[in-house]
């Protein structure tokens, strides 16, 4: 065999090494429009804390109350168009969506996640409202960071700079709506525009 075919040879079990390895059918996409979701989640927070409760959020009041549900139809349109466009891009390239690689990525991901989801429940409901920013740009950047050893490493860089952003926010807690917009907004559009030219133009 010549030089080039053991070269040929080392790439084939290297790729098919890191398939059974990582989970690397992320779409960069649904990054993207996880950012969109979150800039356009924070507009209609900001509109109804400064229009609605001038400036303050009471945890019994109605504005709270519509202000969780806003999170949370953020975090539920990202779920769900991560899970629609990863599930295209993987039958695309004829990977299995649901492996024990997957589920791996899955676990790891949600430990650090629930955890701070829990701990900012806890604060809030003490109505200490100045850090949960921050501890939601922490807590998300740690749970990408735990999961990147089971899919493309690269996201391993978006879970520091989402963590040094949270750190950032802790120190300077006034400023910590725009710090939230540009970790989960700005950062996931940037990050996923990336990944997609990156990634998922080849297929």
């Amino acid at each position: 065999m010549e030089p080039k075919d053991y070269l040929k040879d080392i790439t084939e079990i290297k790729q098919l090494m890191n398939k059974s390895s990582r989970f690397i059918s992320l779409s960069g996409l649904s990054g993207v429009l996880a950012g969109i979701y979150a800039i356009i989640g924070a507009t209609v927070a900001y509109w109804l804390v400064e229009g609605y409760s001038d400036g303050t959020l009471i945890l019994e009041g109605k504005t709270y109350g519509l202000v969780l549900l806003d999170l949370a139809l953020i975090a539920f349109l990202s779920i769900v168009t991560a899970v629609v466009l990863t599930t295209k891009k993987a039958k695309k390239q004829d990977e299995k969506v649901w492996d024990n690689t997957s589920k791996r990525l899955v676990v790891n991901f949600l430990i650090p996640l629930l955890t701070g989801g829990i701990y900012i429940l806890i604060v809030l409901n003490q109505q200490k409202y100045g850090l949960t920013a921050a501890l939601m740009l922490i807590f998300y950047g740690l749970a990408l960071i735990n999961a990147s050893k089971y899919s493309i490493g690269n996201i391993r860089y978006l879970g520091f700079i989402q963590t040094f952003l949270g750190l950032i926010c802790a120190l300077f807690p006034d400023y910590g709506f725009w710090i939230w917009v540009l970790g989960f907004g700005v950062m996931h559009i940037i990050y996923g525009v990336w990944m997609h030219i990156k990634f998922d133009t080849n297929y």
